[in-house]
């Protein structure tokens, strides 16, 4: 059938994917699954719900929740009726909430548990547009979202020739979600995606993905993110059904139980995979420790290149088979993809992924792109490692002089909310979308990203600096959690590392090393010394004027929690700016009162 609009992949996973387990997710320990006709009776009853409560096409509706079926149910249901859904992090500040909530003149709040339901119902109780909250847990004096299934099915009757006016009403053009930017820097904004927006995405990625209806993915990236909206969209368009991990914790079991077929990622969950992978072959000993870094040796030179170098190629079958099998097992045994966005990936794992037989597609995109712009294809000739692929169907990329990457394409946003002044200002006057990302078209056709145009700096001797680039590099060692590099207007580049304490620790207790807490060990000498040495070693590789001069350790972990990071895992180079002024000025020799 002819997709239009998001709700329409209900009736077409109906026609021709008449499946029991469309959706699933742990209750009890045991996995509720949901056929289509379920997922459908449960729009639908939502749907009379919302408007037996009186909203009207175009009003508002805020989820903040995990990743659950339900998510899906009120998803639909909104899309269907003419409502805006407007999907929120559950992690972030309450500064942001009252932002969000205040901004984007909701009138219901969906919440997923009892923290949530008394933290949102704080917030809301100062803003009047908001009516009521509701939770999808069992809350102790909240209101649950039965409530408006209960209130649907008892005016189902009524309201369905109503609903399927409304239904036949909506078009493509017409405004579907609002998604608020996590924001590196500065409010977030809310981007407004229409229904087209989202259908032309997911169409044109439809295939770039190996695995059809006879196949299950795991889903964990949050739902509120647009980057596993978008592709929750793509697997109901291909009839793929969607198991939703427990917890983050539980992911590894939960790919084991359900032999997951693929799932979604962001790069630092995949280094995390890597790095405790690494951990483990540190540990072998003799013969099996020599093969695993021989394996390890062989994958860092992996390319598409079957036919020039068969010798190659053949050892390679003999490593998967002795220790990349392993790796595949730890997954789940049944990976046929997996899809990587958010952020750069270092090009260093994608070979070592795909060599072991587990295949990363890397993508790009942003919440205004709705979001996909450029996919790796499954294998030659679409695909690159190194690089974000190929454009799109439908979607054209141009560089800028400058090298900030352009776009234009029907998923290309319709506007920031509220704020027309600035949807003026990224888009120019041929139309095209600007990014705010540096890259370049490797090979004239794959898109490779450099750096954010706005993270650029350059030096007090006027040479530019790309620190994304170089962060990446650095991430490589095990030692290394996170590090920002930083110069900006200064002699010489430098860095503030946060630590991997856990590999530090084991580390530490090879080396008898003894502390007693991580305040202590990043002053330790020996600590510093061998950070030295991985710097020196990454130094090595780098130019001249990209050399971190001087480093120092941080006793914090950063996090989303802890505010240094998105909710998508990017630096927020002004939050960890000011918290490290000290530091910083320390570093460059600066006088306290400057």
């Amino acid at each position: 059938m002819n997709i239009t609009r998001t709700f329409d992949l209900l009736e077409n996973y109906k026609q021709n994917f008449p499946k029991d387990d469309v959706l699933a997710s742990k209750v009890n320990g045991e996995w509720k699954k949901y056929s289509i006709n379920e997922y459908i009776e449960n729009a639908n009853f939502l749907s009379y719900g919302f408007i037996a409560y009186g909203l009207k096409k175009g009003d508002k509706v805020i989820t903040v929740s995990n990743n659950r079926p339900e998510w899906n149910f009120v998803d639909m249901a909104l899309s269907q009726a003419g409502f805006v859904h407007i999907p929120v992090y559950p992690t972030i500040s309450e500064e942001e909430y009252k932002h969000i909530l205040k901004h984007s003149d909701a009138r219901i709040v969906i919440v997923s548990d009892k923290n949530l339901y008394q933290k949102i119902s704080m917030i809301s109780a100062d803003i009047p547009a908001i009516e009521k909250v509701f939770a999808f847990n069992d809350v102790e004096g909240a209101p649950n979202w039965h409530e408006i299934l209960e209130m649907g099915k008892s005016n189902s009757l009524k309201l369905e020739p109503e609903l399927i006016k409304i239904k036949e009403s909506i078009k493509p053009e017409d405004l579907v979600s609002i998604i608020y930017t996590s924001g590196t820097t500065g409010v977030a904004k809310g981007v407004m995606l229409s229904h087209k927006n989202f259908v032309s995405n997911f169409i044109a990625a439809r295939e770039a993905l190996p695995i059809d209806n006879r196949h299950k993915v795991l889903s964990f990236l949050p739902l509120c993110h647009v980057y596993e909206r978008l592709l929750t969209y793509l697997f109901q368009y291909k009839g793929i059904s969607i198991y939703y991990a427990e917890s983050l914790g539980t992911i590894a079991s939960d790919l084991k139980e359900i032999k997951a077929d693929g799932f979604d990622t962001v790069p630092r969950l995949l280094e995390k995979v890597y790095d405790a992978i690494m951990t483990k072959g540190k540990d072998l000993k003799g013969i099996k420790k020599a093969l695993f870094f021989w394996a390890v040796n062989l994958a860092e030179k992996f390319e598409f290149d079957y036919e020039k170098r068969k010798y190659y190629h053949f050892k390679l079958k003999i490593a998967r088979k002795l220790i990349f099998s392993k790796w595949q097992e730890a997954l789940g045994g049944n990976i046929k993809f997996i899809g990587c966005g958010g952020a750069a990936m270092q090009e260093r794992l994608g070979r070592i992924f795909w060599a072991a037989g587990i295949p990363v597609q890397e993508g790009y995109g942003l919440t205004e792109t709705s979001p996909l712009i450029a996919f790796n294809g499954f294998g030659p000739p679409n695909i690159k490692i190194g690089t974000v692929g190929p454009a799109i169907e439908n979607v054209e990329v141009k560089i800028a002089d400058d090298g900030e990457i352009m776009v234009k394409g029907p998923n290309v946003m319709m506007g920031y909310y509220k704020n027309p002044e600035l949807t003026k200002e990224v888009f120019d006057k041929e139309g095209y979308f600007h990014t705010g990302d540096i890259g370049i078209l490797d090979e004239g056709k794959f898109l490779k990203i450099t750096d954010r145009k706005k993270e650029i700096f350059k030096t007090s001797a006027g040479k530019y600096v790309a620190p994304q680039v170089i962060e990446n590099r650095c991430k490589e060692s095990l030692f290394i959690e996170q590090i920002m590099v930083v110069g900006e207007n200064e002699k010489f580049v430098s860095a503030l590392i946060s630590p991997n304490f856990s590999f530090l620790h084991s580390w530490c207790a090879r080396k008898k090393i003894h502390f007693e807490d991580n305040k202590e060990l990043i002053k330790i000498p020996r600590v510093i010394k061998r950070y030295q040495k991985e710097i020196e070693k990454i130094n090595s590789t780098l130019g001249q004027i990209e050399h971190i001069k001087r480093f120092r350790l941080v006793c914090d972990e950063w996090t989303p929690q802890t505010g240094e990071m998105s909710p998508t895992l990017k630096l927020k180079r002004k939050v960890i700016s000011k918290k490290y002024d000290t530091i910083l000025r320390e570093i460059y020799n600066y006088p306290k009162d400057k």
